[in-house]
């Protein structure tokens, strides 16, 4: 490729100025590559010249990599010599870990799958929100299996009230339409992510945006209709360019999303509370019991849902209990959990 192509190129796969800016004189004979699978043992990514299988050195914890990561790399010996700071990073604390677990890197748009059965959980949507409003990118909800239920627009203005301007889009993710439905988020140089449940359609949705062929397709499973669960069929993250442009990242799906760290993007998700809360007579009001309470009064009047605060409630104080905090001298703090 001549300079120019390369440039082309890389725009396409997501570099901006963002990442550019951050290159020190000394590092320009080093190329970028964007990470596009993430291992125990190895990391592989996509430089101008094509996919590239990384070497790490021996200090290298490949956990601390997430797919969409772009890394600068010597270019002769494919060593990895550092990664750039990201612009947006999807990650999640799990049940027993004390680091977070990244999911995605450097993600424009998080697609959020749930369908139009027993799988839709507006409590469960809401944590997804709260991670992509405290990640920085922009959530949509995509409701699928959409052909299969004769009320989709029950489920569609169900999810709108979860957000503000949230947008939602009802489809069948094996249907050819699916891809254009979503094209507004899916040009060039973009970057989709997709989270939900298992079963609900996540990689049927990759397979349709990518345009994979059936050998090269990521795996499907159906789902229990009982109960509308289904069992993972993706094991592990990787990027995959999207067929009209852009770059899908699919994500294993998960059974349990805790919430912690993610105070700013509860506020954004409940704003009509946040809005509210200045109104309040007392400034540390709970919107419990205090007298003057802007929030309860609204409950009252009917304008705000009882069972929304009672979720705004909940994920509040999930997220306190969850959030570790820094305490001890200057220089030596450890992380513990936080306490009422």
């Amino acid at each position: 490729m001549t300079e120019s192509a390369d440039t082309a190129f890389l725009a396409s796969l997501g570099w901006s100025d963002f990442f550019a800016s951050q290159i020190e004189p000394d590092e320009i004979d080093l190329v970028p590559l964007r990470i596009a699978e993430v291992h125990r043992a190895r990391l592989s990514g996509i430089s101008a010249a094509g996919p590239v299988r990384l070497t790490l050195a021996h200090k290298i914890n490949t956990a601390d990599f997430a797919v969409g990561d772009w890394v600068l790399a010597d270019p002769r010996t494919h060593l990895l010599v550092r990664r750039l700071d990201r612009r947006t990073v999807l990650q999640r604390r799990t049940e027993g870990r004390h680091l977070q677990q990244l999911a995605a890197a450097n993600v424009d748009t998080l697609f959020i799958v749930t369908s139009c059965n027993a799988d839709f959980s507006p409590a469960r949507l809401e944590r997804y929100l709260a991670l992509a409003n405290q990640a920085g990118t922009n959530p949509v909800i995509l409701l699928t299996k959409a052909d299969t239920t004769d009320d989709a627009s029950a489920f569609e203005q169900q999810a709108r009230g979860l957000q503000r301007d949230l947008e939602v889009v009802a489809l069948n993710g094996r249907s050819a339409d699916a891809a254009g439905a979503l094209t507004p988020w899916c040009g060039t140089g973009q970057t989709v992510a997709l989270v939900g449940s298992s079963g609900v359609g996540k990689s049927t949705l990759v397979n349709t945006l990518a345009g994979l062929s059936q050998d090269a397709a990521q795996p499907t499973g159906d789902i229990r209709e009982s109960d509308a669960k289904g069992r993972h069929t993706t094991t592990s993250r990787s990027l995959h360019a999207i067929a009209g442009g852009g770059w899908v990242i699919d994500t294993p799906g998960m059974r349990t999303l805790h919430v912690s760290d993610a105070s700013d993007g509860i506020g954004t998700l409940f704003s009509e509370i946040t809005d509210l809360a200045p109104l309040c007579r007392f400034r540390d009001c709970t919107h419990d019991h205090e007298p003057g309470c802007a929030v309860q009064a609204a409950v009252t009047a009917g304008t705000l849902d009882a069972d929304r605060l009672a979720r705004w409630r909940k994920l509040l104080d999930e997220n306190v209990s969850n959030t570790p905090v820094q305490t001890g001298p200057r220089g030596n703090k450890i992380s513990q959990k936080k306490k009422y």
